[in-house]
């Protein structure tokens, strides 16, 4: 039963390095591991009667006392399997009358049921065993940022004291004015023709003048004053030269622009 048995203990219990670990007996009708033994005796394929209790008891002292080693776990549960076995024995060398054939058969479940609560708990222990060890194979995530906001301003303010202070500051602020950006002043058409009126009607000025001559003094002031001055001087020597209330000349283009008060045969010309 050499290769049988191992083959047949790996299919019946999982496991086998367990079972390889557990007392191998060599008794009349069998040979194999205990678990494997007390498996077949359950499953009533092998012979208790056939098998010797005394041989049973001296190798299974023989290997505890071998294994210093041992496991004390492992070593109660080899001693339970060889005291059921022992007892199944003894039910069959020592029937009892009027029994009914059914307690075997409940031993023999109660038995079943002890063994694989016992794999379950052989499973359990490798799997726990293998998962990842936290500070080993996985590690915890470090403590986070405390974020907690500590008041040391040692105000102390209420609702109304607050709710008063914001109602005072939107009062103030409506108050405000809107800003408005200064407006710059310049000189004006009709600025410049009672300019021109005041040029002609001095007795000391003869002759031809410039017209940028008008030109005021605030005109010096940004170069878009003095645009809007020279313009203003130009629209104002047109409309008073279509009046006939001034002369202008200009020799080329883009030469300086003279004046003049009207002369007598300009005034001929005109009222011919």
């Amino acid at each position: 039963m050499g290769e049988g048995s191992n083959a047949f203990s790996s299919a019946m219990v999982p496991g086998g390095a367990d079972l390889e670990s557990a007392p191998h007996l060599s008794l009349t009708g069998f040979e194999g591991p205990l678990d494997l033994l007390l498996d077949l005796a359950r499953a009533q394929k092998v012979d208790l009667a056939q098998i010797s209790i005394l041989q049973l008891v001296e190798q299974y002292l023989a290997f505890v006392e071998g294994a210093r080693q041992i496991r004390l776990e492992l070593a109660a549960d080899w001693l339970v399997m060889a005291a059921w076995l022992t007892w199944l024995k003894s039910r069959l060398l020592l029937p009892i009358e009027n029994e009914p054939d059914t307690e075997a058969e409940d031993a023999a479940g109660l038995l079943q049921g002890r063994l694989q609560e016992l794999e379950s708990i052989r499973a359990l222990a490798v799997w726990l065993d293998d998962r990842p060890r936290l500070g080993e194979h996985v590690f915890a995530r470090g403590y986070g940022e405390d974020m907690t906001r500590i008041d040391r301003s040692g105000l102390r303010v209420d609702l109304m004291g607050l709710i008063s202070a914001y109602l005072a500051m939107t009062r103030r602020r409506g108050l405000k004015r809107i800003y408005a950006p200064p407006r710059p002043r310049y000189w004006t058409v009709t600025e410049a023709v009672s300019a021109l009126h005041r040029l002609l009607n001095a007795s000391e000025v003869a002759g031809w003048q410039k017209l940028t001559s008008l030109l005021p003094a605030q005109s010096a002031a940004s170069p878009r004053a003095r645009a809007a001055a020279m313009a203003s001087a130009l629209v104002a020597g047109l409309e008073m030269a279509k009046s006939g209330t001034v002369e202008l000349r200009q020799d080329s283009v883009f030469a300086e622009i003279m004046l003049r008060a009207p002369q007598g045969d300009f005034q001929e010309v005109t009222e011919s």
